[in-house]
């Protein structure tokens, strides 16, 4: 009966590190500096630059060609944004806190290529 019950667990155990697995790939969104987004933007037309704090956050200021996607609403309205689930997105906010949750949330949703900026507060460069 023991034997079962380990053998039971082991299996659960499996199941749940292959649901973390796509494609073989490891389900991980990859921090990213300011320095290389701004390469990354500038080289590929097709990557999204999503904002994910709140409106009058993002009309404040916010980094050239970024679309707002606040935190609370990812879920929600990502798709309408992002549809195929295989472009590269890069997700930012004030600090890098909602930057992670969005990134893990997107990740949840299917989305392969996330790359996690962190906040505006480390952006050196030209915001709007």
């Amino acid at each position: 009966m023991k034997r079962l019950i380990i053998i039971a667990i082991a299996l659960v155990l499996i199941l749940i590190i292959s649901l973390a697995t796509i494609n073989g790939k490891d389900r991980n969104y990859q921090k990213i500096t300011p320095e290389d987004a701004k390469k990354m933007l500038e080289k590929n037309d097709d990557v999204f630059l999503i904002d994910v704090r709140t409106k009058e956050e993002y009309n404040e200021k916010h980094i050239e060609g970024s679309i707002l996607v606040p935190l609370d609403v990812l879920e929600e309205k990502i798709d309408e944004v992002v549809k195929d689930k295989n472009k590269e997105i890069i997700v930012y906010c004030r600090s890098g806190r909602r930057s992670k949750k969005a990134a893990n949330i997107l990740l949840e949703l299917g989305y392969n290529n996330v790359y996690d900026l962190g906040g505006i507060i480390d952006w050196p460069y030209k915001t709007e």
